[in-house]
């Protein structure tokens, strides 16, 4: 690459970093060190990673013009790590958003932040793409986008771009120790949504205790999956009892979603509260499927 070239190229990463600038905000929390912040909507919407804020905080939202805006939470939600804040402005600058199948692994990636007045950026790679994930916590991301920047202190909650300066997702290092993140934008928007209607995600609940275990391999091939979840206990006259399941059953599939680890259920359940679903299971080494309807998770 010739010195011209090498230059361009800087430029334009440069450049791009400086697009999405203006709509990175530093989040603070008042006890804690301050996070960033992204501008979801012109009107006001700010998303954030949640492991950093507590909701007795007071909340402020600083800008690159220098204004403080007090934020309110609207909602949370730690099982995906986002949450979603208002501040009184209107026209806050929008970053463009990256197409969802235009991410490559290997391609360059930015992380940027504001955990002080100016923003920071590392350059970085795309090192992981895949479809839907589980989070240990029970989150359901629509995609799992990890690089391999360095999300120090104050980077969680600030975007991560491509080369072009459209976001790509949120920056996280609350989902998976050791492990940099992105929230894609799908998961974002589909979060945000429901914080706005309900100020939580509501997940459904079946009122039953469980533990993972690996199947025998004679069920895991007839089954098509190596474990389940064993019920070890029923809640009187909860959605699991009035269903029909029994102390000792092996759950192995709710409305579609394969379930081998607590995490699944939780994903499974999420914003499928009040509704019938079809469940499969193993009872004494024998498939069935039954109708269960989950109750909103008190």
């Amino acid at each position: 690459m010739s010195n011209n070239a090498a230059q361009d190229f800087s430029n334009a990463l440069a450049d791009a970093v400086e697009r999405v600038s203006a709509s990175v905000v530093r989040v603070e929390t008042g006890r804690r060190q301050p996070a960033s912040g992204l501008v979801w909507s012109a009107e006001g919407l700010i998303v954030t990673t949640a492991h950093g804020l507590e909701r007795d905080e007071s909340l402020e939202v600083s800008l690159e013009s220098g204004q403080v805006h007090s934020a309110v939470l609207l909602g949370e939600d730690p099982a995906s790590d986002i949450a979603l804040l208002r501040v009184e402005a209107t026209s806050l600058p929008l970053a463009e958003r990256a197409p969802t199948d235009s991410l490559r692994r290997g391609q360059l990636v930015l992380a940027l932040a504001r955990p002080g007045r100016t923003v920071r950026s590392y350059l970085g790679v795309l090192s992981a793409l895949s479809e839907q994930w589980h989070a240990p916590g029970g989150g359901r991301l629509e995609r799992y986008i990890q690089s391999d920047v360095n999300v120090e202190p104050g980077f969680s909650g600030g975007p991560l771009i491509d080369a072009s300066g459209r976001v790509i997702g949120l920056n996280s290092a609350g989902l998976l120790r050791g492990s940099a993140l992105a929230l894609s934008t799908l998961t974002i928007e589909r979060v945000v949504n429901a914080l706005l209607a309900h100020g939580q995600i509501q997940r459904g609940y079946l009122g039953v205790s469980s533990t993972a275990a690996r199947l025998p391999r004679a069920l895991a091939e007839s089954s098509g999956q190596r474990a389940g979840l064993v019920i070890t206990g029923l809640q009187p006259n909860g959605p699991a009892e009035n269903a029909g399941v029994l102390l000792g059953d092996v759950l192995l599939n709710l409305a579609g979603e394969t379930v081998q680890s607590i995490a699944d259920l939780q994903a499974a359940l999420e914003e499928r509260a009040s509704r019938a679903l079809p469940l499969r299971l193993l009872r004494a080494g024998v498939a069935e499927e039954i109708s269960i309807t989950p109750s909103t998770r008190p």
